[in-house]
């Protein structure tokens, strides 16, 4: 059976070989990201040329300065595509990563925006995403804008959102029309199930595709190498998406 982990892990390697994006030769994965980091360990293992670059690895870490160092390679357009997700995502691609309610987020707290926005703007390909996919999450607007989808055009930025993956859907960002378009639906959801569990209006076309599952070589990838790889970074994860492989 495939894990929704699996899924949403192959759903975002396909986002970075998208031939019409710009291309990924350098992708950074960010604290507690293992489904990206298994997105982009799949495509290494796999052959995909790609360097990547993860700031928690324990061992074999090019960042000996931490962040400082991912900041600067980022100011200097030395990084393709990075992955934010937020505690509210809304449909113009604004994330909050600081709280919900009055400020300074009273109702509930999230860890904080960190370095989102500068990530958000000197990344040429960013892509969003959040395993829970409901309403709160999912809303009209953000309580807080820890990165802003959109910018003025006077404003400098390399990039803006690709898509956003969630535990249901795809979504492709249409930065010229600061507007999210439903690209497909994870098997066992719907249009309607969807739409009825996002909080923000979108497009979609008549006929929505399913999103497809990892072929078998994907899949003894993900489970073989990919978790051998990821088990000292990401040990809980890994034992609860493959506690057997």
């Amino acid at each position: 059976m495939i894990q929704p982990e699996e899924r949403m892990a192959a759903a975002l390697a396909r986002l970075i070989l998208d031939p019409a994006a710009p291309p990924a030769r350098h992708v950074a994965v960010g604290a507690a990201s293992p489904i990206p980091a298994a997105a982009c360990w799949l495509l290494r293992k796999l052959g995909t040329p790609i360097r990547l670059s993860l700031l928690h690895r324990p061992r074999g870490n090019p960042f000996s300065a931490g962040t400082r160092e991912l900041f600067d390679l980022a100011g200097q357009g030395r990084i393709d595509l990075f992955f934010l997700g937020g505690g509210q995502i809304d449909g113009q691609a604004n994330i909050n990563l600081i709280g919900t309610g009055d400020w300074p987020g009273t109702a509930a707290r999230f860890p904080g925006s960190f370095g989102s926005a500068f990530m958000y703007l000197v990344t040429p390909r960013t892509i969003l995403f959040r395993e829970e996919h409901s309403p709160r999450v999912l809303v009209p607007r953000v309580d807080f804008i820890s990165a802003p989808g959109l910018s003025p055009p006077d404003v400098f930025r390399r990039g803006t959102a690709q898509a956003l993956l969630t535990g249901k859907a795809v979504f492709r960002f249409d930065a010229a029309r600061g507007r999210f378009t439903l690209a497909s639906v994870h098997p066992g959801e719907t249009a309607e199930s969807v739409r009825a569990a996002t909080g923000f209006a979108y497009d979609a076309p008549e006929t929505v595709a399913t999103t497809a599952d990892p072929d078998p070589e994907w899949l003894a990838a993900l489970r073989g190498p990919v978790r051998a790889e990821m088990l000292e970074t990401y040990p809980e994860f890994c034992r609860r998406v493959w506690p057997t492989a």
